[in-house]
């Protein structure tokens, strides 16, 4: 009879560390970007970036998530790639070249660590979303008559307040660099479902 009481101790009390678990991951990802930020609005601008005259895109930060990085050396970001409906329905298909009309953004911070969380964890091993380098946001826009000469691809540049951050010259090396990528439609990112 104990034994069979017991059963619904050990459910309740596993679904009390779920919970327990859950509230602690919520805190700890908080970001030092995002404290004291709460309720504030994605970048949005009506200026267009040189050279392929992309604009950021209304509710790009609704977009599906395509996958997650960090970059290190010079860089040193983490970083979210984004998908619009066009890109995420191609990325799980497999579909290759992307349709025209599908637009992978790439939103990055500054990788830096975390003392709140460090402090949880009781040793350093937490690193967050700091605040956005000048590279913050980026676009990789699918028409392939318009960008012909770039592989069906523009590219498109911004920081934190919207504004163009990459000149022309610093927009033509895009290509280049994707070159790499041609089999998978110049796309470097994977899907991670």
């Amino acid at each position: 009879m104990l034994l069979v009481a017991a059963r619904p101790l050990r459910y309740v009390g596993a679904l009390a560390a779920i919970g327990a678990i859950t509230i602690c991951a919520v805190h700890i990802t908080k970001s030092a970007a995002q404290e004291g930020k709460e309720g504030s609005t994605p970048v949005h601008s009506t200026k267009a970036a040189p050279l392929f005259g992309i604009k950021i895109p209304q509710g790009y930060r609704d977009w599906t998530v395509v996958s997650v990085a960090h970059e290190a050396g010079e860089l040193n970001d983490i970083r979210a790639v984004l998908g619009n409906d066009a890109a995420i329905k191609a990325y799980r298909q497999g579909t290759v070249p992307f349709p025209d009309g599908s637009i992978i953004a790439r939103i990055s911070w500054r990788y830096v660590p975390s003392e709140e969380n460090n402090k949880a964890f009781g040793r350093s091993q937490s690193f967050v979303a700091g605040s956005p380098p000048d590279w913050y946001l980026q676009f990789m826009v699918k028409d392939s008559k318009k960008y012909a000469a770039t592989g069906g691809w523009g590219f498109a540049q911004f920081d934190k307040d919207g504004n163009p951050s990459a000149d022309e010259a610093k927009l033509k090396t895009c290509f280049p660099c994707h070159e790499p990528a041609k089999a998978r439609d110049f796309v470097f990112t994977r899907y991670t479902p």
